[in-house]
Order: C-alpha cells, then sequence, then structure tokens
C-alpha cells in the first residue's frame, strides 16, 4: 500500500484494514503522513490500571514501545482518556509546564526528540479498556490543522475498528461451534442445494475417509446407495425447507463390513443452538450415526406408539438389534415360526413392510432429535 497523503485515499486503506487488520501496520503510517506527525499507533489503554499495550505503530523504536508498556504509561499525562471521539493534547488535560518536570516528557518523550502527544478514543465497547489513536507531533505542540485532520480520521478508524471486533467475535463463534461439532461420535454434514460439503466434523471427514458407504465425489457428498443418493439429491435441491420436506424420515446405510448407520436431515438450527451462524449457503445438514441401538432407550416408545404386546415389541428388537429371523429366534428361545408370526403383527401395526424399515423406524426413536 503507497502512503495515503489525501483523506479520500487515507479512508479507503482505513476500511481496507476493517476487513483484514494486518493491513493496520500500514495504515498508521498513511495517518502519520496525512497528519505530519512524527509518529502514529493504535493501542488499547486500562482506564483503571493505565496500562497500555501498543497493537500497530509507526516512528517509534521498538524499545520505547516496550518502555511505555513496562513503565512509562503509568506516567502518561494522557491516561485519564479524552471522552470518545475528542482530540485532546498535554495542555488539554494538565498544566503543561508541570508536566515537562515529570518523568514521561522527560524519560520517554524528550528522549525521542517530541514535546506533545494527542490522543483520541475511537472504539469503547470495552468501557475499561478502549481503543486509542496515538501521535506523537514531532518538534510541536498539536496545532488547529493536526487536530482537525484527526478529527476527519476518527469516524472512520472507529468503524473499521468495530468491524474488526465484529469479524473476530464471529470467528470465534465459529471455531467454538466447530469445536463442538468435532466432539461428536456421530458424522455431521452441512450441505448446499447441489449437496455439495460446506462443512464436515471430524467424524464426518473420517467416514469420508474411509471411501465405503459415503464418500465426496467433486466435492458433492455421496452414497453407496443410488436409492437414498437420488432422495437425498431430490430433497435438497427443493425449493423448500430441507428438513421440513424430509418428515423425520431416516435413510439406512450400510457398510461392506456389514455395519449399519442411518441418516437423518436436520434444520440448521439443531447444528447451530447457541446462535452461531452456519455458512450462508447451506440448507440443510446431514447427521449420520453408527446404529448401536439400546433397547432400553427406545423400546417403550416404540410399544406406545405402535400398541406393541410386549412378546412383538421383544421380536422388533431382536430384528432390529441381531438382523434376522434366525438370530431372533436363537436369541429369543423360540420358533422361527413363532417370530415371523409376531414379526407380521409389528409390520401390520408400524406399516413397515420388510426388516430394514424396522430398523429405520427404530433408529428415528433414538434419534437425538426425537422428543
Amino acid at each position: 500500500m503507497q502512503r495515503a497523503t489525501k483523506i479520500a485515499d487515507l479512508v479507503e486503506d482505513i476500511h481496507d484494514a476493517g476487513l483484514e487488520p494486518a493491513r493496520w501496520s500500514e495504515v498508521v503510517v498513511g495517518i502519520k503522513d496525512f497528519l505530519g506527525a512524527q509518529a502514529c499507533g493504535l493501542l488499547s489503554k486500562n482506564s483503571i490500571s493505565k496500562f497500555g499495550v501498543t497493537h500497530y505503530y509507526c516512528g517509534v523504536d521498538p524499545h520505547f514501545i516496550q518502555l511505555y508498556a513496562e513503565t512509562y504509561s503509568l506516567f502518561d499525562p494522557l491516561a485519564n482518556l479524552p471522552r470518545f471521539g475528542s482530540v485532546a493534547s498535554i495542555p488539554d488535560l494538565v498544566t503543561y509546564d508541570e508536566y515537562r518536570q515529570g518523568r514521561f516528557y522527560q524519560e520517554w518523550l524528550k528522549p525521542q526528540g517530541c514535546i506533545d502527544v494527542a490522543n483520541v478514543v475511537i472504539e469503547k465497547s470495552n468501557a475499561s479498556c478502549p481503543i486509542v489513536m496515538a501521535v506523537l507531533p514531532g518538534k510541536r505542540m498539536l496545532d488547529s490543522e493536526m487536530r482537525k485532520r484527526m478529527e476527519q480520521v476518527v469516524p472512520h478508524a472507529h468503524r473499521a475498528v468495530m468491524i474488526n471486533k465484529a469479524l473476530e467475535t464471529r470467528q470465534s463463534e465459529t471455531a467454538a461451534l466447530s469445536e463442538m461439532l468435532d466432539g461428536l461420535s456421530a458424522g455431521i454434514f452441512l450441505l448446499d442445494a447441489g449437496c455439495r460439503i460446506l462443512h464436515a466434523n471430524r467424524a464426518g471427514h473420517g467416514m469420508l475417509e474411509a471411501d465405503d458407504f459415503l464418500r465426496s465425489v467433486s466435492g458433492q457428498l455421496s452414497t453407496r446407495d443410488p436409492q437414498v443418493n437420488g432422495t437425498l439429491r431430490e430433497l435438497f435441491a427443493a425449493e423448500v425447507d430441507v428438513a421440513l420436506a424430509a418428515n423425520g424420515k431416516a435413510w439406512l446405510l450400510t457398510a461392506h463390513d456389514g455395519e449399519r448407520y442411518v441418516a437423518h436431515i436436520l434444520p440448521l438450527t439443531s447444528v447451530a443452538r447457541n446462535g452461531e451462524r452456519c455458512p450462508s449457503k447451506a440448507v440443510g445438514a446431514l447427521f449420520v450415526r453408527k446404529i448401536e441401538p439400546d433397547g432400553q432407550s427406545y423400546g417403550a416408545s416404540l410399544a406406545h406408539a405402535f400398541r406393541l404386546t410386549p412378546m412383538e415389541l421383544r421380536v422388533c428388537l431382536a430384528i432390529v438389534e441381531l438382523g434376522g429371523v434366525p438370530e431372533a429366534s436363537q436369541a429369543l428361545g423360540i420358533a422361527e415360526t413363532t417370530v415371523k408370526t409376531h414379526l407380521y403383527r409389528v409390520f401390520a401395526k408400524t406399516g413397515a413392510s420388510r426388516q430394514a424399515d424396522l430398523v429405520k423406524l427404530a433408529a428415528g426413536f433414538s434419534s437425538p432429535l426425537a422428543n
């Protein structure tokens, strides 16, 4: 960035720094040149402890920056900061002759060849530690022209710093959300209308790396089951609330080793429960977890919802957890024909037509989204 000499150029550079904080290092140079000062910096000043931390600066030897932070911020006559947006130099706040006898002037300012300092609070959302723009005029006092130029810079610097803070907050919220999702054993995929993966948590990435029942094809989520794949494509492409369109449905996905997984579509508000925003192009979230049913956790709900008898529930749970009639017969100690009889009754009551339907039904009742 070339050093700004006109207010229009400087304002543009300041606004750029609002979106890219690293550019403040160059912007303070532009401010210094625009003011005709010796030095310029942005610092946070604690209004109680008087401790100051300089974030960006130019025109000052780093040794003096360190001295200010460690010692001389306590003796700075401008420690009692002016009100927001008001430019103040040393004579505005203290008796100048007395000030020249003090340590700040004698040991910090004078050795740098300066006789005055001008401060202005440009951001005060943290009232106890506002952000200040500080200027060293050089071998002269702050004059009316320099004061006027500082006042021109203030609203633009304030806006840029507020944008910095908003972006920092957003990034912190995003990091917190990612950390929360990464702690889940289930896979979470935020998808756009074309089923392109905008974000996946750690478990989701693990599923994609296995390249089994789920995979990423040119960034697009794809399932090995063509029927499920087509259904998900249609749901996410529809110009409606994708979670509402899914109507709580679950999809069964089977890995090559026989392990079964179930997929649900979640509304984005279920993924970001604390108000964190999801990527703007995301239309829904796919929640995929391994089926490890615990009959005690959902059996009562199934029995109540479909009026299953105790024996019908036992058969249903055995089919879901063990996988077939022979296995259920052996586990329950009853004949296969008896298992089939109860299974047909379960089909009739639940509306299922095959064992896979029961698995999806049970998974839905054990879903963390279920009431």
